[in-house]
């Protein structure tokens, strides 16, 4: 068996970012620090913060007054962030900037008394924190079918945003249906999407040339991961969505396939070894990795936490 590795794959700059977050959290304030929602979407990821001392919660009520609450790399609303206040919470935000940018240009949209489409899926974490940070009229679709249902207050006041995770043939088909309707609709180009996501995302184009099946590693919650299993779809390959090693079944496999790996952007590369292991114990295999982009993208952590850290690390040396 020949088992291709995507190129790149896993942890992107954002996630990083929101785990080491957390991770400085505990270290500085102790446990426990409090998580509103996931920090990201990946079991083994959560397990080993919660081991730590992190708490994640959907309830604010849950958390004590005065305590460290960590906003997800999925953005909250500002309902979230008034309830944080109003508990008199420690607030650090893990928000990914990519999804805080795409905050800034929906309000902005918004302050101009346009109509805001935001293309995602609705009940997303990250939808519903960009929905929540918007004041004004916004509309939430992912379909060719509820463009065409779309009711505005005016078509020539009308812009749009994106969920950052999306798959890129999807969101241009959707984009192509509302510029088709609103010829006058403003919005970022596509490729500002996540630049994570798209990499990812064309490294499974490019390997479902070579490859018989495809192996996406990642939370079954994960929309990232599960617009990497539908890309490979999409290319006529058999692709599956797993978590861990435990989730392959041998039935799916034949000793003379080509499989390729990738991952979601939450997750940790460890994971992806269990599989490759778990597929050695059953065939004879032989592992390359594909050429790719190597991502050197990396993001400042929170000021505040800086800032805390420094006055830690001061502390320590007098």
């Amino acid at each position: 068996m020949e088992i291709i590795l995507a190129q790149p794959r896993g942890f992107c700059a954002g996630v990083v970012r929101a785990i080491e977050i957390v991770e400085q959290a505990l270290d500085l304030y102790g446990p426990p620090v409090y998580v509103i929602h996931e920090i990201v979407h990946n079991q083994r990821v959560l397990e080993d913060l919660s081991n730590r001392g992190a708490i994640f919660t959907e309830n604010l009520d849950s958390i004590p007054p005065d305590s460290v609450a960590i906003f997800s790399a999925h953005g909250v609303s500002r309902t979230i962030i008034e309830q944080a206040e109003q508990h008199h919470l420690r607030m650090i935000d893990a928000t990914c900037p990519l999804v805080a940018k795409v905050h800034l240009q929906a309000q902005k949209y918004a302050r101009k008394g346009l109509d805001v489409v935001i293309i995602g899926h609705s009940g997303h974490p990250e939808v519903e924190g960009t929905r929540g940070s918007i004041e004004g009229t916004v509309h939430v679709l992912c379909t060719k079918a509820e463009v065409d249902a779309l009711q505005v207050n005016d078509p020539q006041h009308i812009a749009y945003v994106t969920q950052t995770t999306l798959s890129i043939d999807d969101t241009r088909e959707v984009l192509d249906a509302l510029q088709g309707r609103f010829p006058a609709i403003q919005g970022p180009k596509l490729k500002d999407i996540c630049y994570a996501t798209q990499n990812r995302q064309l490294a499974v184009r490019e390997l479902a040339g070579e490859i018989d099946l495809l192996l996406v590693v990642g939370a079954q919650n994960s929309s990232n991961s599960n617009r990497l299993r539908e890309v490979g779809e999409k290319h006529h390959i058999a692709a599956y969505l797993v978590q861990d090693a435990d989730d392959l079944y041998e039935s799916w496999f034949k000793p003379d396939m080509r499989v390729g790996i990738t991952a979601g952007a939450s997750t940790p590369e460890v994971l992806v070894h269990r599989v490759i292991n778990r597929l050695g114990k059953w065939f004879e295999c032989r592992v390359r990795e594909m050429a790719g982009i190597r991502e050197v993208t990396t993001f400042r952590l929170p000021a505040c936490l800086l800032a805390d850290s420094y006055q830690h690390s001061k502390a320590l040396r007098s």
